[in-house]
């Protein structure tokens, strides 16, 4: 399926980088909405809107963003999430958008959309095909802690605001449960890949 957008999402510490990886091992363009939210808020624009609404404390010294502490007052709540996604998401989008464009006019095969907030961000209209990574909450929770160094409760924090198992069920057309090893998923991605790859070319 010559330039197929294929969406890929998951609750944290789900799995989904994991996927992302075996997927660009596989030959895909992964554009990555964690690296394109980076440049996205590094703009002069989108740092003063999140110090106004979070508090001029979220900048350091030399005036770029403490994610960390950001991360911290923005996931506190559902509303102070929805702020949040509201100032960043139509600046990733443009930058997400830019990248896919430019995937597809250099003749990519397969771009894989890697977003935490894919359907709450409406990318996944953009995509012919969608997947979830799920994990166990109790496995999720160690990989997090010990990805990010937090505490188990802010890990917890974090995981609260995430929704369900079943929001991903009732909207990806593919669900990867990663309850095994990284390996068992890679391979169970990169066979549903060649499945895709091989259906649009007949």
């Amino acid at each position: 399926m010559g330039g197929c957008i294929i969406g890929l999402t998951g609750p944290t510490g789900a799995g989904k980088s994991e996927a992302a990886r075996a997927l660009a091992e596989a030959g895909c363009v992964v554009v990555d909405a964690d690296r394109v939210s980076r440049l996205a808020v590094a703009e002069p624009d989108c740092l003063a809107a999140l110090a106004e609404a979070f508090g001029a404390d979220i900048l350091l010294p030399d005036g770029t963003l403490n994610r960390r502490e950001l991360a911290r007052r923005a996931f506190a709540t559902h509303e102070k999430e929805r702020l949040l996604n509201a100032i960043t998401h139509p600046r990733i989008l443009k930058y997400m958008n830019t990248e896919i464009q430019t995937a597809l006019d250099n003749g990519a095969q397969a771009v894989i959309v890697d977003a935490p907030l894919l359907f709450e961000s409406g990318m996944d209209a953009a995509c012919q095909v969608t997947a979830a990574v799920l994990a166990p909450a109790e496995v999720r929770l160690q990989r997090i802690c010990a990805r990010d160094h937090l505490s188990e409760a802010d890990a917890k924090l974090r995981m609260k605001i995430q929704p369900p198992d079943d929001f991903y069920v009732g909207r990806a057309s593919k669900i990867f449960y990663n309850d095994r090893t990284p390996e068992a998923l890679r391979v169970q991605v990169t066979r549903w890949l060649g499945d895709i790859l091989q259906k649009g070319a007949e």
